[in-house]
């Protein structure tokens, strides 16, 4: 009797099916099985762009079955031509030594790696069967069974014969097909999962697996996600979004997601949470009900926060959030040095020396020549005159006397004129 739920159902219905191979569904409804995505360990940290993937990990094991990621140390030295224009650096090995500890630590929020469940995830880098491999054993055992028509053929290679492709780039198809070749011989892994520009690879490690051993295999891709204007999921202005709250602040990260388009959040919502269908159809139609409300961006953001940096962080994201629009002083005093520059990073902004402010400085002076917040004097007596100006959001006197015991965190102090005006000092010295 089956122990498993439909894994392919489920794809489905997220949104999270591109392709699989003819066979896949009903193999998978046999009973747990082993299937693996690959993770490209050219950064020391993962990022939302690889969250489609850690997802399809994360549904296959509720599903029941035996996810395994592979963190590519070796074919990280080689570099897969798909989707790419041109070749890539290429990293050392004590570099993507680095960068295989972090990423691993990073699936450890996702997966369950404990052995005391029945289906637990586990890690394999490819390192370990290519380091003792030479080139002629290799191409000897290996690449005999693939025809260079066969390679040329996929579009990874086709896409870049103009522009020119290396051996060596050429050749990741081969060495990608042999880890799954491998996972089969060694794990009985008999799935692939992976982006649909990987279908190439992907379906030519089925095919080694079927003239080297004789054996059957099975391929699931997802879709390339894209936002609703088109451009690539994952990317802000500032570059990738991180997992890791050193390259991305947890602000920053529920703020990508609070930020998200009507039009995408539907699809945030089935794609990257683990709610069940019945409550994630009932979430998306409150949604549609009154999108302003932003109701599923705000509990798609929470979700993910917690998921990736914990629930300590995701109220502080939260409580940071609404800074802007409240007139919370506690909350505002609350905040760290980061969270201060982050929740006001679009803020313009200006350093002051600490010994003007210690010797106190009259807040006319301070909004006007000090800072150039507002373009004189007399605009600043003004604007204190009909009671608009804040400091800290705390309403300032027109004879307020700022000094030490005004900043936040001994180095900040925030002005405010109206209700959307905002300025930030930095103190320095």
């Amino acid at each position: 009797m089956s122990t498993v739920r439909n894994h392919i159902e489920e794809l489905r219905w997220r949104g999270l099916l591109h392709d699989s191979m003819p066979g896949t569904e009903e193999y998978l409804l046999q009973g747990p099985a082993k299937g693996y995505i690959g993770f490209d360990p050219t950064a020391d940290s993962l990022h939302v762009g690889n969250m489609v993937q850690i997802m399809m990990l994360v549904h296959f094991q509720q599903s029941g079955h035996h996810p395994i990621a592979l963190v590519g140390g070796a074919t990280g030295m080689v570099g897969d031509p798909s989707g790419k224009s041109s070749e890539r650096n290429l990293l050392d090995e004590d570099a993507l030594r680095h960068n295989q500890a972090c990423v691993h630590a990073q699936l450890e929020r996702f997966l369950d790696f404990s052995p005391a469940i029945s289906n637990p995830a586990q890690l394999v880098n490819n390192y370990d069967w290519f380091k003792d491999m030479g080139f002629l054993r290799f191409i000897r055992e290996v690449g005999k069974h693939i025809t260079v028509n066969y390679m040329m053929a996929k579009d990874s290679v086709k896409n870049r014969m103009e522009t020119g492709i290396s051996f060596t780039e050429f050749s990741y198809q081969l060495v990608q097909g042999f880890d799954y070749f491998h996972l089969y011989k060694e794990l009985d892994c008999r799935l692939q999962m992976g982006g649909s520009d990987q279908w190439g690879n992907i379906t030519t490690g089925t095919e080694l697996i079927r003239r080297m051993a004789g054996g059957e295999a099975f391929a699931v891709t997802t879709p390339l996600l894209t936002k609703s204007d088109g451009s690539k999921f994952g990317k802000s202005e500032g570059g990738n979004i991180w997992l890791d709250a050193k390259r991305t602040s947890p602000y920053r990260f529920y703020q990508f997601w609070l930020n998200a388009a009507d039009a995408d959040a539907a699809k945030l919502a089935r794609i990257f949470t683990l709610w069940p269908q019945e409550q994630c159809e009932a979430l998306i139609a409150e949604h549609a009900k009154d999108p302003g409300r932003r109701t599923l961006q705000k509990e798609v953001a929470a979700y993910i926060t917690r998921l990736v940096h914990g629930e300590g962080e995701m109220q502080d994201a939260v409580r940071a959030s609404g800074i802007l629009f409240s007139n919370d002083v506690d909350g505002l005093a609350q905040l760290s040095e980061q969270q201060l520059l982050d929740v006001f990073e679009g803020v313009p902004k200006a350093e002051v020396p600490r010994d003007r402010i210690a010797a106190g400085i009259p807040i006319a002076d301070l909004l006007s020549d000090a800072t150039g917040f507002l373009p004189s004097k007399g605009e600043a007596r003004r604007a204190l005159k009909e009671g608009s100006v804040s400091v800290n959001r705390t309403k300032a006197a027109e004879d307020r006397v700022v000094n030490t015991a005004d900043l936040l965190r001994d180095r900040f102090l925030l002005l405010q004129r109206g209700k959307k005006s905002y300025f930030l000092v930095k103190v320095v010295g």
